[in-house]
């Protein structure tokens, strides 16, 4: 009985030990990962685009957590990447072409040729808005979508359809705000949006969380205009407001 007893002893005692070296490698890991300065930051972001040529190392604070934002060059291409110290999860990605053509001579691509670009790009994602606009002479489409946890804005060429910028981001979760007394809510932060632009149609609706503010980002169109609202998500005040053309 007592021989029996010691054996249960002895399996509890290293199944224990098991179970705290693995807390202990998890932990070391973490630790790993951590970026712990701006060089550790360098060099995770050349390991994204090797061979380019880091241009900018900021370390910032966004979302009430400490991250690194790195830019880089590479060719006609600059890149944009951040990331976050505490577990180096890169939490933003994206990329435009510095030497874009006008390409006047061709004609425009159409918009649902566009979206199946996107599509195409973005695997198993949602076209969220397609809207045309003119940048510095080049004819644009401009195409934000939807896979899983990130949120996707690209920028198409209109007449070759080549990409021309593209970048994703995590979005962040409403749940934290939503539970707080203040939270307005999507349905109002549409419609405040709706009230500054009557006759306007919603074709985007987000939560974010802007520098720790939580805010509701609203695209609505109207005619040839393409607007954009930033609202506080406790006050429903329009933080900012910016008008593009459509064509």
């Amino acid at each position: 009985m007592k021989q029996r007893n010691r054996k249960k002893v002895t399996a509890a005692i290293l199944a224990a030990g098991f179970m705290l070296a693995g807390s202990l490698a998890a932990a070391d890991g973490v630790q790993a990962a951590r970026i712990s300065n701006a060089n550790q930051a360098r060099q995770k972001a050349l390991r994204q685009v090797p061979d380019a040529t880091v241009t900018d190392v900021d370390l910032d604070r966004e979302n009430g957590v400490q991250v690194y934002e790195i830019e880089l060059v590479k060719g006609t291409k600059k890149y944009d990447i951040t990331y976050r110290v505490s577990d180096g999860k890169m939490l933003e990605y994206g990329w435009e072409k510095t030497v874009v053509s006008p390409n006047k001579n061709r004609s425009l691509i159409s918009a649902d040729k566009c979206r199946q670009l996107a599509l195409e790009k973005v695997k198993n994602g949602t076209v969220t808005a397609v809207s045309q606009k003119a940048d510095d002479g080049i004819d644009i489409y401009k195409v934000k979508a939807t896979a899983g946890n990130k949120r996707y804005t690209m920028e198409y060429h209109a007449r070759t359809g080549a990409l021309i910028e593209y970048k994703w981001k995590l979005a962040a979760s409403a749940s934290s705000s939503s539970s707080q007394n203040g939270d307005i809510g999507m349905e109002k932060a549409k419609q405040a949006a709706l009230d500054a632009v009557p006759g306007a149609t919603v074709v985007q609706a987000e939560y974010d969380v802007d520098d720790g503010v939580p805010v509701y980002e609203i695209e609505v169109v109207k005619g040839n205009y393409e607007y954009e609202f930033k609202i506080d998500a406790n006050s429903g005040v329009i933080l900012e407001q910016d008008r593009d053309w459509r064509d």
